[in-house]
């Protein structure tokens, strides 16, 4: 491990991978890198992309933010979203100074070295790909929907399993985050949105074999509450054989599943806002027959959200490198 520093790398997008970032980033023991989705369609996001030809900004702008040691304030400023109605509604700072410095610089990639400069970012963020594509899925009514904006929020039935996810037209993996996978001790996929954070990743081309011809060790946060339109109903099962079915010939060494309590509350609030559910664990010792390293803990945060605890994720981690869960 080069510099006796653990090389550890997150493949994700979204609030999933910045609460990992989040977590991870005040240990000095770590080299940190960032893989990040580059197929967001939405938003400010999809309407930088159709105004300037720039890469999808989003979640690339939330793994800056999560490795960034600046002060509390250029971090808000940084987030800073317009709300009332004028030309930028809707936009954030972030996404905007990541356009204008790929246009001062004249590469997405050029640009974005030079934010994380600005914002002392600890660690590399890293595009999985430096190509333009649409994340596209095929339902179970052999519908076919385009733009991962139309998957996050369904306008199609969203009781509809999602049966495969591809890209249109295929692209290559950058070749940072080939090298970055390549050299990683441990590689964390996880958690977030299944079909439009974490997949997406594994469909560009060379990421899996990236993964597969590193020695790291891949560790899996399987999410704790399922998504109405791209998960309904999943059981832990389940999301493991979509991650297998894309991981392709990688394999998982430790799955991580939340044994926490949710409240009834919880449960009520969430079935009522957005159709979800906690995601059942279910014949846990089939994994563990499977020889899956099964670890199962309290990984929810103390707010009003059911979510991921940062210090829980880094926790885990931490056990994993230190030698406590073999």
């Amino acid at each position: 491990m080069k510099n006796n520093k653990i090389n550890i790398t997150t493949i994700g997008g979204g609030t999933g991978t910045f609460n990992v970032l989040n977590g991870l980033k005040n240990n000095e023991n770590y080299n940190l890198a960032a893989v990040i989705s580059m197929f967001d369609s939405g938003g400010s996001t999809g309407v930088l992309m159709d105004e300037f030809g720039v890469l999808p900004p989003g979640d690339i702008r939330r793994g800056v933010l999560a490795l960034s040691e600046e002060t509390t304030l250029l971090r808000k400023l940084f987030e800073y979203r317009f709300t009332k109605d004028s030309s930028v509604n809707g936009h954030t700072i972030g996404n905007l100074l990541l356009t204008a410095m790929s246009d001062i610089t004249g590469s997405f990639e050029q640009g974005l070295g030079e934010v994380c400069k600005m914002f002392r970012v600890k660690g590399k963020v890293v595009p999985v790909s430096l190509e333009k594509s649409d994340l596209c899925v095929k339902l179970e009514n052999g519908e076919e929907i385009v733009g991962e904006k139309n998957i996050d929020s369904p306008l199609h039935d969203p009781n509809l399993l999602i049966e495969k996810a591809y890209l249109s037209p295929k692209v290559k993996i950058n070749p940072r985050a080939r090298s970055v996978l390549e050299n990683s001790d441990i590689i964390i996929i996880g958690p977030g949105d299944l079909y439009t954070s974490i997949i997406p990743n594994l469909l560009v081309s060379g990421v899996s074999e990236a993964i597969h011809r590193s020695n790291a060790k891949v560790v899996y946060f399987c999410n704790i509450m399922t998504k109405y339109g791209e998960t309904n109903n999943f059981e832990v099962i389940d999301f493991v054989d979509v991650i297998k079915k894309y991981l392709k010939k990688g394999e998982l060494d430790y799955l991580v599943v939340n044994s926490g309590h949710i409240s009834d509350y919880m449960i009520r609030k969430y079935k009522k806002q957005d159709n979800k559910k906690p995601v059942k664990i279910k014949n846990i010792d089939d994994f563990k027959r499977k020889k899956y390293k099964v670890i199962e803990r309290d990984m929810l945060n103390d707010k009003d959200f059911v979510r991921h605890s940062s210090e829980k994720l880094a926790s885990v981690i931490d056990d994993i490198v230190n030698g406590w869960i073999k």
